[in-house]
């Protein structure tokens, strides 16, 4: 029943339950390890995000850091 009702809930509110979860982690990270350090996980796991996006579009990475890099870096 509880599955039931869970997955019910779920289905007709996923972006709000995601959400949820994912500040629940994030306050977690926040109160045991502090702000900064989990402010540093939250930009890696973006930049893993970002980068597998790329690899799921069958984009190119190295065009995308071209873009981003300024040109004495070329």
């Amino acid at each position: 029943m509880w599955k039931e009702v869970l997955l019910n809930i779920f289905h007709n509110n996923r972006g709000k339950f995601i959400g949820a979860i994912v500040g629940f982690i994030l306050a977690i990270f926040i109160l045991t390890i502090g702000f900064l350090k989990a402010l540093f996980i939250a930009i890696c796991v973006f930049i893993g995000y970002y980068i597998g996006k790329k690899i799921d579009n069958k984009e190119s990475i190295v065009e995308t850091i071209q873009k981003i890099l300024p040109d004495e870096w070329k």
